[in-house]
């Protein structure tokens, strides 16, 4: 019996348990009891990895158990995992512990309740990409908001409650309708389990697109696609640095990851006719959001819109309902969470010291911070898509998907117009990005420099600690940008599997 996927979901509960044991002023021992229950997670998650027969385009290493059993529904306890989800699983276990690290300083109260939180959170995420039945899938996703709320309500900004309540709001509103859409199929489906869903298959293409939307109500808000992105920005510039990293890293691929594990496969008549419109708001998201970024004024804020651009580019990915598309948009979740995560991490550091956001107060911090601008500079380089870098081949294979989406007639309104006006915005995310890294880093030195010399030490390099978050972010920067076969090819199958499934015209 093979309870690999449930210890990798359950096993921060553990620390949690642990946790309640260490007092509260103990907080050097509750940092390091977390991080070590990040790490062994991570570990099972290797492990699992291991497992994974990349040749198989089927879900692996599936629990599947009674759970539930009322008036002839079955409810099941039933998770799995497959090229669809594995490098999303591998990159929750990944990102977890590097955003545990990062508040070794940063979280100075209430650092007991805080860490209880994160791993909670930890267990939802995990629980999203691996659960199987709907009814499971939906009490996982339900169960996200809840430490994520605490997280920003209560270590965030002078703004945090506002963010907070608009963050739960937002996603609990398109949720409802997904709730509906579920107790529709499990009605009529007399099941709850995804793969049993999809192979009974059948449902009229008028309720197709009924279903579709309620679940894209929930998905579109949660990724968030323009125009349901205005409780982003608030969320992550009041958010505390590692909630900034797991929000921006994970939880918006949760949105992503809805369309690819539900939509796609459940409603596949409606996706096909939905592909054009999904397109062309993604498309607008990537604009909006690269000149939204380039109007901020606070460094996070910047960052904060840009995910809008970069999350349009999966959405145009996902569909282009082809397998570049697909793999393309799938990588580029992981590229994203990676990049833009690095990025409020470096953020939040210069932060700690310097104690604004304010892009006009910087300048000339490179003479100062060589090592944290050499790695500020290749993390805006990997955000921005240059080639040999993370960022470009996602977005490179997405744009080959949107083209070919044209050829085949998916995209009726043309492909190469999507693709043409989408390349635009890497033009325009290299514009906001390099008037950041200009304003934070060359030039004369801003009015900050002399008042945190004023008040306080002077502005520091990044310490070892700081340095050991950032380089494993580097080095998957580096790995995808110059061999990205590897990602691909844990995908491959499964999407192609997909693909298949979909009337394509």
């Amino acid at each position: 019996m093979n309870l690999s996927l449930t210890l990798l979901t359950f096993f921060p509960l553990a620390g949690v348990l642990v946790l309640f044991f260490i007092p509260s002023d103990r907080k050097n021992a509750l940092r390091w009891t977390t991080l070590i229950t990040t790490l062994i997670t991570f570990g099972i998650s290797l492990w699992a990895l291991t497992m994974f027969n990349a040749s198989n385009p089927d879900l692996q290493l599936v629990e599947k158990y009674n759970w539930i059993t009322v008036a002839g529904w079955n409810i099941q306890y039933h998770l799995g995992v497959d090229g669809l989800s594995i490098l999303l699983v591998l990159l929750t276990a990944f990102l977890t512990p590097i955003s545990i690290l990062s508040t070794w300083t940063a979280v100075e109260e209430r650092v007991k309740d805080f860490m209880v939180f994160f791993l909670l959170l930890e267990v939802g995420m995990m629980g999203v990409f691996l659960a199987q039945d709907l009814f499971l899938f939906y009490i996982f996703w339900e169960f996200t908001l809840v430490p994520m709320y605490f997280i920003i309500g209560i270590w965030g900004g002078p703004r945090r409650i506002y963010a907070a309540i608009k963050f739960f709001l937002y996603t609990m509103a398109g949720s409802i309708l997904m709730l509906l859409a579920i107790l529709w199929l499990g009605v009529n489906g007399k099941t709850f389990s995804v793969p049993d869903l999809i192979l009974q298959g059948g449902i009229p293409a008028n309720i197709q697109w009924w279903l579709f939307l309620a679940f894209t109500a929930a998905f579109a808000i949660k990724v968030p696609m323009w125009p349901l992105h205005s409780w982003l920005p608030d969320a992550h510039v009041e958010a505390p640095t590692a909630g900034s990293v797991i929000l921006a890293g994970v939880l918006l691929k949760l949105g992503t990851y809805g369309f690819v594990r539900f939509n796609l496969p459940l409603f596949p008549e409606a996706a096909v006719y939905a592909a054009p419109w999904i397109a062309l708001f993604a498309t607008i998201g990537i604009i909006y959001g690269a000149a939204v970024s380039y109007a901020q004024a606070d460094v996070k804020k910047l960052v904060a819109y840009s995910s809008v651009s970069h999350l349009g580019f999966v959405m145009l990915g996902l569909f282009a309902l082809n397998p570049e598309g697909i793999a393309g948009a799938i990588l580029q979740m992981i590229n994203h969470g990676i990049s833009t995560g690095a990025l409020f991490l470096l953020v939040g550091m210069i932060y700690e010291q310097t104690h604004t956001r304010e892009l006009k107060v910087y300048g000339g911090l490179w003479k100062i911070t060589p090592v944290f601008g050499t790695v500020m500079l290749i993390v805006a380089l990997s955000s921005m898509g240059l080639p040999g870098l993370n960022g470009f081949v996602g977005e490179f294979t997405i744009l080959l998907g949107a083209w070919g989406a044209g050829q085949n007639g998916v995209f009726y309104w043309g492909g190469v117009w999507f693709a043409a006006i989408s390349a635009l915005g890497v033009i325009m995310a290299a514009v906001y990005i390099l008037y950041m890294f200009q304003k934070m880093f060359l030039g004369p030195q801003g009015e900050i420099v002399d008042d945190v010399k004023k008040h306080r030490h002077g502005i520091r390099d990044l310490n070892w600690r700081e340095i050991a978050t950032v380089v494993p972010l580097l080095i998957l920067i580096f790995w995808i940008g110059l061999y990205p076969a590897p990602f691909f090819d844990l995908m491959a199958p499964a999407v192609d599997k997909l693909v298949g499934m979909l009337p394509i015209p």
